[in-house]
């Protein structure tokens, strides 16, 4: 073993995982590739809890299922570390941080009339306009490489601009998958994931089960019980269930549960999103804000019932396919169908910038001004999300946008 090489993976306990994330989720900031960047730092050079081919294994398995890839990541070394409870400690130490800041925030606009009328959430959605532009770009980049992939970006946009709400993007999904399965390059079978991977099955085969039954099984529940917490709940995580490709994509699946359906007002579901862009953790816990907002008056009950929905999905996934993970990576038309839907959410993230990002931000010449100088803050001289958001929120109170 070389001076660099980590060391085997040891078992430890769920409250040493709780303790590292928790410290991890205060300061990860910069968005997903930023988290992994921090947790390959921290596990596999300084902690040594996995080693490289592990890490890389965990990283694959998170763009292979829904869901946010980072929270993912964590989740598996969790998992690896101290099994479930170990997932189960890595997400709530990453996300709560995050997550108590974006339920203050909604506490804040609900109850704090000088917030709403001061400009400062007008500020937040023209910087929403400018991460969501830059995230299209980015994605469009890695995943939208040839004619082929833009033209099914263009059809999966014009099938969610023109069927608003859930059914547009499982329509776009779906089809990526399928045209991604039939039309591209087979991906090179990958070689297995080390026996650190390896555990027993039958539970892991439960997690998936579960899984399935929920997504079948809430929204009916969810309708016989008439049950609003319920139907928040369904909401959430069926919107946790379909995001491929990052964080972001959660900003069409999202609206399509919470703002189609008129639980959140536009302005405020974008204002919302702007402001989780300057904070550390994940994306997905601006699911606090919207359970918060979603309620009158705010809630705390429904702001963590649609945080643990939205993630639920995804602590289900990896808990349930680490077993399996060596046996997926063996099969390449898996990673071909992969490549499609992420040409497809290239084209949900298109159509997010426009509905409701654009609409609801841009409502003047200054406003336009205002989100074409954040994006060049961000694309050009790579300042980091967070302190683009700072400066909006400073322009939209100063200018009074």
């Amino acid at each position: 073993m070389t001076a660099n090489a980590a060391a085997p993976p040891r078992h430890g306990g769920a409250l040493e995982v709780l303790r590292v994330f928790f410290l991890l989720g205060l300061r990860s900031f910069g968005g997903p590739v930023a988290h992994i960047g921090y947790f390959h730092e921290t596990f596999v050079r300084r902690r040594r809890w996995v080693d490289e081919a592990t890490f890389g294994h965990l990283v694959a398995l998170s763009q292979l299922l829904p869901g946010p890839a980072s929270s993912q990541v964590g989740m598996g070394l969790g998992a690896l570390r101290a099994g479930f409870a170990g997932a189960l400690a890595a997400w709530i130490g990453f996300t709560a941080p995050s997550a108590l800041l974006m339920i203050l925030f909604g506490l804040a606009v609900g109850r704090v009339d000088l917030l709403a009328s001061s400009g400062v959430l007008h500020g937040l959605e023209l910087a929403a306009l400018a991460v969501v532009a830059f995230a299209v770009r980015e994605m469009a980049r890695h995943h939208c490489r040839g004619r082929p992939r833009i033209a099914l970006a263009l059809l999966a946009m014009v099938a969610v601009l023109s069927m608003p709400g859930v059914a547009g993007q499982l329509v776009a999904i779906a089809l990526g998958a399928v045209a991604g399965a039939l039309f591209f390059t087979p991906a090179t079978a990958a070689a297995a994931g080390p026996a650190a991977i390896e555990a027993n099955r039958l539970p892991a085969a439960l997690r998936l089960a579960l899984f399935l039954l929920l997504l079948l099984l809430l929204p009916l529940f969810a309708r016989l019980l008439a049950s609003p917490l319920l139907d928040l709940v369904d909401a959430f995580y069926r919107a946790g269930s379909l995001i491929f490709g990052g964080g972001h994509v959660v900003l069409p699946l999202l609206r399509g549960e919470v703002v189609v359906p008129g639980r959140v007002a536009p302005d405020l579901f974008v204002a919302g999103y702007g402001a989780a862009q300057a904070l550390p953790g994940p994306l997905l816990s601006f699911a606090a804000y919207l359970g918060m907002v979603a309620t009158p008056g705010g809630g705390v009950t429904s702001a963590l019932a649609a945080l643990i929905a939205v993630f639920l999905p995804s602590l289900l996934l990896v808990t349930g396919t680490l077993p399996f993970l060596a046996r997926l990576r063996r099969h390449p038309r898996i990673g071909a169908a992969l490549s499609g839907v992420n040409a497809a959410v290239v084209g949900l993230l298109l159509a997010a910038l426009y509905t409701p990002v654009w609409t609801s931000a841009v409502t003047g010449p200054l406003g336009f001004a205002v989100a074409a100088v954040a994006y060049a803050l961000i694309a050009v001289w790579r300042l980091p999300a967070w302190a683009v958001v700072g400066l909006c929120a400073l322009a939209g109170l100063l200018l009074d946008l």
